[in-house]
């Protein structure tokens, strides 16, 4: 009786290993295979085959370290994981594997020992999976998350930039127009005329410096319409062969025929110079900077652009050139490579800033050694535009005998856009908060015009114009501000951007109170 029991159980046991085995070898989406205590392979099922890619022939046999790559057969990994699997009853690990083409993938490997009966180690089973898509997945996850963190920071730099960039201004505004005036007065003196002259080129750098912060910050308007491109950088020629000096050549190419570009002509003057500097200062030994424009017609979407017509200005050098690193960080703000003291970190984020607030896009090309192309691409005016205005325009003539109401909560602001005024020749009246203002022109029928800042306390400029205007549906207003967002129902008045000249000031006076 215990010879039949005997018998049924092995034939039961058999039974049971040969469905085990049909079950291994059914198995596709795993590697399932067995190794002798040395490592080498002694069983292989179909799941491996599709996996490794290799036939059974061809691996039975031979050591599973073939499986691995270089790098990780370099590091002993194929037999630590024997021994932990051996020491501690199971090793598990990922890691990139080769397939018989050589090609890698990410797998998740789990190795576990098999032990007789008296305990004697007698090989290894080991079960791998493919995870390439799982890992593509988390990496996916992770750069949208390291692309979320890098914008939450730029975002706030850029709260920060545009907040000190607008005060900034306010003070400009106040040493420009003083400037101004004072050299408009000043006696004939050549000492005294250099010091005003050098005074207020300090100023004006200041002030293109916050317009740079501003505009990295989106907090710059910008005033886009049609222009003629070649016209425009060929009047830059000039200015461009002297900002890089005798050392280094220009060769200009842009052709006559170009299109109408939409562009803000300040802030795109600002980026090309930008780029000019940038060039010659990776030239410290001279070279050649080469600008060239050309017409583009992209058919599909590329480089962040809508399918259209632009044009593309580039500016590319001869010098030292960008590591992928650098070239992948070259347009961070406050990011720089010139040293401490020779750049504010600004220029090229600026110059990124211009192009998507033009609905175009700033591209950076560059090897070590092989110097940069910088490409700035601006949308083609659409057909039916307006020829481009006058590139510098003439200070307009002064209206006299206007009643202004100017309004601002800064004195120091306030006193300088009056003084300002007053020197055009106008009468001006003075408030520092709307409610002020709001009483002043409820009594005062005579004022002609509102001139008064947007960010104020209690009431802003828009509030305030909104309010004006109900009173006195005919009364003009000029909105003065830094910035280019405004709050609702500011978008449609007239703006003067700061800081301002003493002629800006007067065009938009003209051009608000002219019929």
């Amino acid at each position: 009786m215990n010879e039949v029991s005997e018998a049924d159980s092995e034939r039961l046991r058999e039974a049971q290993d040969g469905k085990y085995r049909l079950l291994v070898e059914s198995v596709f989406d795993y590697a399932i295979y067995m190794l002798d205590p040395q490592g080498r392979v002694s069983t292989w099922n179909a799941g491996a085959q599709r996996l490794k890619g290799f036939a059974p022939e061809e691996i039975l046999g031979q050591h599973f370290s073939r499986l691995y790559t270089e790098e990780d057969r370099a590091a002993g990994w194929p037999q630590i994981g024997l021994d932990t699997a051996a020491r501690e009853g199971r090793f598990e690990k990922e890691g990139l594997r080769l397939r018989k083409d050589g090609s890698r993938f990410w797998a998740h490997a789990l190795i576990e020992p098999i032990r007789d009966a008296s305990g004697a180690l007698v090989g290894y089973a080991k079960v791998v999976r493919d995870v390439t898509e799982r890992k593509e997945t988390e990496r996916r996850l992770e750069e949208a998350r390291e692309a979320l963190f890098q914008s939450q920071k730029l975002e706030a730099i850029g709260r920060l930039t545009g907040g000190v960039a607008h005060d900034f201004n306010n003070l400009l505004t106040v040493v420009l127009g003083s400037l101004e005036m004072l050299e408009r007065r000043a006696p004939n003196d050549p000492a005294l005329q250099r010091l005003l002259d050098r005074a207020l080129e300090a100023a004006r750098r200041g002030a293109s410096l916050t317009q740079r912060m501003l505009v990295f910050a989106r907090k710059r308007e910008l005033a886009p319409r049609p222009v003629d491109l070649s016209q425009l950088v060929r009047g830059l020629a000039d200015l461009m062969k002297r900002s890089l000096g005798d050392r280094i050549k220009l060769r200009l190419n842009v052709p006559a025929a170009l299109p109408l570009a939409v562009l803000d002509i300040n802030q795109f003057e600002l980026a090309l110079l930008n780029l000019i500097t940038n060039a010659r200062d990776a030239m410290p030994e001279g070279g050649v900077v080469r600008v060239e424009a050309r017409e583009e017609r992209l058919a599909l979407a590329s480089r962040g652009l809508a399918p259209g017509r632009y044009i593309c200005i580039s500016v590319a050098d001869t010098g030292v050139g960008m590591d992928a690193e650098t070239l992948r960080r070259a347009t961070e703000p406050f990011f720089s490579t010139k040293g401490v003291g020779k750049g504010t970190g600004l220029g090229l984020s600026m110059v990124h800033g211009v192009a998507e607030q033009s609905n175009g896009a700033f591209v950076l090309n560059s090897e070590p050694g092989k110097g940069v192309t910088a490409e700035l691409w601006l949308p083609v005016a659409p057909d039916g535009a307006q020829e481009a205005a006058v590139l510098a325009a003439t200070p307009p003539e002064e209206e006299t005998g206007l009643s202004i109401l100017a309004v601002d909560d800064d004195p120091l602001v306030l006193m300088n856009t009056v003084a300002m005024l007053e020197e055009m020749g106008h009468r001006v009246l003075q408030a520092t908060r709307g409610a002020e203002a709001l009483e002043m022109l409820r009594r005062l029928r005579a004022i002609d015009l509102l001139v008064t800042d947007v960010m104020m306390p209690e009431m802003t400029g828009v509030e305030l114009a909104r309010r004006a205007s109900e009173a006195r549906p005919e009364l003009p207003i000029l909105l003065v501000t830094g910035y280019a967002d405004l709050p609702p129902g500011g978008q449609k008045l007239p703006r003067l951007a700061k800081p301002f000249s003493l002629a800006d000031l007067a065009r938009a006076v003209r051009a608000v109170t002219t019929p």
